[in-house]
């Protein structure tokens, strides 16, 4: 009997990993119902982090929670309780950026004052329930608040000149002239799962490089934003040309100051999943996401499953909601474009789970020992 692992990373904005894996494994099926396929789908610390570890990893238990979400509302979520090991005694809990304070939570952008504070509810809600270590993915943000909103939320204070809070989100960056941590919250083992290695400020920083996408378009505003950043790191004491500060619209760089250690988000996650352990006992591997570009061979999931399952002599295939003409397919024995197959990116988009049957179907038809 084939064995068939399969790893996608979400399709963003259309389909969870999770939702991919299945689909993927059931076209599969309908040309080869023998195979035994194997789901692990897979994150880099954005959208579907916490879905990710609840497919893979048995006896993971959602611990449902309400947040104070980006838009200024409260948003029914969860963490994720992973049982007790021998590195987590007392369990670990996973907690994401994406389903706290994303900014696909957003009905409009809020550049100045979307924060971080729901985020850190939930992590403070597990510290609550006793978790000897946490998982924490940042991808997908809604707010570029250097994490003073997730800071406030396990015990920290941002004060202005005339000793009052500073307003939430990247408005009261400016104005903070002092940071009160003597009610923060002891931290426990912090892994911080990110894709990005931006530092806080510069050119390359948090404001200039995602500011507008979270709709801080004016230059003034992101330089206003990025000299805000600059002094909050300095009064943290972090040198904000650390790798990875800048993710998160700086919550990387908060989660630093608390203890944590940031991550490979991909890598991370594959090794909690037991991702080696499963490609070394199959005969292929499919993986994917939403777009595959130019940049994806940079540790996104793809490049990475691929490299992991290359290391076992494995084959992996590809399928992409589009691929780029500038992308490196060269990792990939075989590759399906949903955009080709559909035969636009709207249609595609509009009809996912369809069109990853057909993927699905065509790459089982194709693969090597079929």
């Amino acid at each position: 009997m084939r064995r068939v692992v399969f790893a996608p990373d979400s399709f963003k904005g259309t389909i969870a990993a999770a939702d991919a894996a299945r689909a993927l494994a059931g076209a599969w099926m309908s040309v080869e119902p023998g195979v035994e396929a194997v789901l692990r789908p897979m994150a880099d610390g954005g959208e579907g982090t916490v879905a990710a570890f609840a497919a893979a990893v048995a006896g993971a238990q959602p611990m449902p929670i309400t947040v104070d979400g980006p838009a200024g509302r409260p948003i029914e979520t969860s963490w994720l309780l992973l049982p007790a090991s021998v590195e987590a005694a007392d369990g670990t809990a996973v907690v994401d950026m994406a389903s706290t304070s994303g900014i696909e939570l957003l009905d409009r952008l809020r550049p100045w004052d979307a924060d971080s504070r729901g985020f850190g509810q939930a992590i403070a809600a597990a510290l609550d329930h006793g978790v000897s270590r946490l998982v924490l993915g940042i991808g997908s943000s809604a707010s570029t608040d250097g994490g003073t909103g997730m800071l406030r939320a396990l015990g920290a204070r941002f004060l202005a000149a005339d000793g009052s809070e500073v307003a939430p989100g990247a408005r009261g960056l400016p104005d903070i002239v002092e940071v009160d941590l003597d009610d923060l919250r002891p931290a426990p083992e912090v892994r911080v799962l990110t894709d990005v290695t931006n530092p806080l400020t510069g050119p390359r920083g948090a404001a200039a490089v995602f500011g507008p996408q979270k709709g801080l378009i004016d230059v003034v505003d992101q330089q206003r934003t990025d000299a805000g950043l600059g002094r909050l790191a300095e009064l943290l004491g972090l040198d904000p040309d650390v790798p990875g500060a800048g993710a998160a619209g700086g919550v990387g760089a908060a989660l630093l100051a608390w203890g944590g250690a940031l991550l490979p988000g991909a890598a991370e996650v594959a090794q909690l999943i037991g991702l080696a352990d499963a490609i070394a006992d199959a005969d292929v591997v499919v993986t994917g996401e939403g777009a595959y570009d130019g940049q994806s061979g940079d540790g996104k999931v793809p490049s990475f499953v691929a490299s992991l399952a290359a290391e076992s002599g494995r084959d992996t295939l590809l399928v992409a909601g589009r691929i780029d003409p500038d992308a490196d397919t060269g990792l990939f024995a075989d590759a399906r474009s949903l955009t080709a197959l559909a035969g636009s990116g709207a249609a595609a988009l509009a009809e996912t789970a369809r069109w990853l049957h057909e993927a699905g179907r065509q790459l089982a038809r194709a693969a090597p020992g079929s």
